[in-house]
């Protein structure tokens, strides 16, 4: 190219630095692409933005074809001689004149593509010199309460940011586009899911109420201690992870945090489901020698499981977003869906000062909302409810029983609750010689070995109860033959 273009000539005392990234050449020979041919622009990467334009006058000239192009406007050097003729950039470089040579020395039309992606890449190189810059800035000088291990998270959240250009957000999106999408998932649902968009959880009446745990939501699986909740959570992320060895498509690698219990110790539990051999006997020793070989079996099927544990305790949201992002950039591994054990253990985002703890779980849940935005997967947080529950006669939970609830309720797209009516009747059972006890011993029957998830939010669908069966053997849930359900709530 042989247009000249007035690179401001660094001063003395800017020598000493090196030039950041860019090639003028190529913006020129972008630009002038497309004032010979303004159709080309449909040929150009969705990446490439103003902002990755070096030269301020390249950068206007870019935007201004595009809006005269979205218009259905004809954008050429006479066009765009009016628009800029008061511009001193343009004038300093000759005007209209400059146009025209910019058309005129115009290389290749057809390689626009490949002239468009140099300059992303070349822009993105200048944004990671800032970045390091940035880092080597706030270590030299980072506050005493900003520790080595925040300015990580954050250099990991802003080079993920750069890796992955889509999911930082590309704009506003057309309603044809969003349309279009909407219609390929419900086509695609339709024809080979049965109904089920999203990473299954193992329990159709479940699936098809939520139409499976869907891409960007957060859902909130909360319940009093003793109701099964971490076991209900396990069994989904272990149904999602066996799903996908039969079909990617239907199931998910899962990223379990668990913040509670041990790496050990949930996958001990999930032993024994398979196995079907009580928990207390593999933790006290006692499985017989002609039951060892069902352990062995369990563990066999399930070593390819595409499950990973985090059992790092004290977590902030902020190092489950950066451990995520970095499992989902992994291309042997991916993600597909994260579970959090429990969400009051998390930590708020580092550096922040928050009034209280209902300031910082806001902080937490609208960080997890964002980050399965960001990586496009549902996210499964469990939480605990208050003890308002056991001192009511009702047990059954109700949205104002979670924990600094307003803000868990608000950013959720799903509310569940676990309930079982019979770790609470079990605790009443009155003397064998009161009169009161068959009634007892009748209800008990009918409710042992049975649970509900209870849907009291749903932004995509219905809400209601789902009934599950529960074997506290195994702490396993499954699918109940009789699974009636209430009746839906719009």
């Amino acid at each position: 190219m042989s247009v000249a273009y007035d690179d401001r000539a660094p001063r003395s005392d800017e020598l000493l630095y090196r030039q950041p990234p860019h090639n003028i050449e190529l913006e020129q020979a972008l630009i002038g692409c497309l004032l010979l041919n303004n159709e080309s622009i449909a040929r150009l990467p969705d990446a490439l933005k103003p902002d990755h334009f070096f030269a301020p006058l390249h950068r206007r000239l870019y935007e201004a074809v595009w809006a005269a192009h979205s218009k259905g406007h004809l954008a050429t050097p006479l066009t765009l001689k009016t628009q800029f003729e008061l511009d001193p950039d343009f004038r300093e470089l000759g005007g209209f004149a400059y146009l025209v040579r910019l058309v005129e020395d115009v290389p290749n039309v057809r390689s626009i593509e490949q002239f468009g992606q140099a300059i992303v890449d070349l822009a993105t190189r200048r944004e990671l010199i800032t970045l390091g810059e940035a880092l080597i800035n706030d270590a030299y000088d980072s506050p005493l309460d900003h520790t080595p291990s925040h300015q990580i998270e954050a250099a990991e959240r802003a080079l993920y940011g750069l890796a992955e250009p889509s999911k930082r957000g590309g704009g506003f999106k057309s309603f044809r586009a969003a349309a279009a999408e909407a219609l390929r998932t419900a086509e695609y649902a339709r024809k080979t899911r049965g109904g089920v968009p999203g990473v299954v959880t193992g329990f159709r009446k479940l699936d098809d109420k939520l139409g499976g745990m869907q891409n960007s939501d957060l859902l909130i699986l909360a319940g009093r201690p003793g109701m099964g909740k971490t076991a209900l959570a396990t069994n989904m992320a272990v149904n999602a992870a066996r799903a996908k060895l039969n079909d990617p498509e239907e199931g998910g690698t899962v990223a379990f945090f668990s913040l509670e219990m041990s790496a050990e110790q949930l996958a001990t539990r999930i032993i024994s489901e398979v196995a079907e051999i009580p928990l207390w006997e593999i933790r006290r020793g006692k499985v017989e020698s002609r039951d060892f070989g069902r352990l062995i079996e369990a563990v066999t099927l399930l070593e390819n499981l595409p499950l990973y544990i985090d059992d790092s305790p004290g977590l902030s949201v902020g190092q489950v977003a950066a451990r995520a992002r970095r499992m989902a950039r992994d291309k042997k591994i991916g993600l597909d869906m994260i579970v959090i054990d429990y969400l009051q253990l998390l930590e708020g985002s580092p550096g922040k000062r928050f009034d209280n703890r209902v300031a910082e779980v806001s902080d937490i849940t609208k960080n997890l909302k964002g980050l399965a935005k960001e990586l496009n997967i549902p996210v499964l947080a469990l939480a605990q409810l208050s003890r308002g529950v056991d001192a009511r006669d009702d047990k059954r939970p109700v949205l104002s029983d979670l924990r600094e609830s307003g803000s868990i309720e608000q950013d959720a797209d799903a509310v569940m609750f676990v309930f079982r009516e019979e770790y609470y009747h079990k605790s009443r059972e009155p003397d064998h010689s009161d009169p009161e006890w068959p009634k007892w011993f009748e209800k008990m029957n009918r409710i042992g070995g049975k649970a509900e998830v209870l849907i009291e939010k749903h932004r995509h669908g219905p809400t209601g109860s789902v009934k599950l069966a529960f074997d506290g053997n195994f702490t396993r849930f499954d699918n109940l033959a009789d699974d009636d359900e209430l009746p839906e709530r719009h």
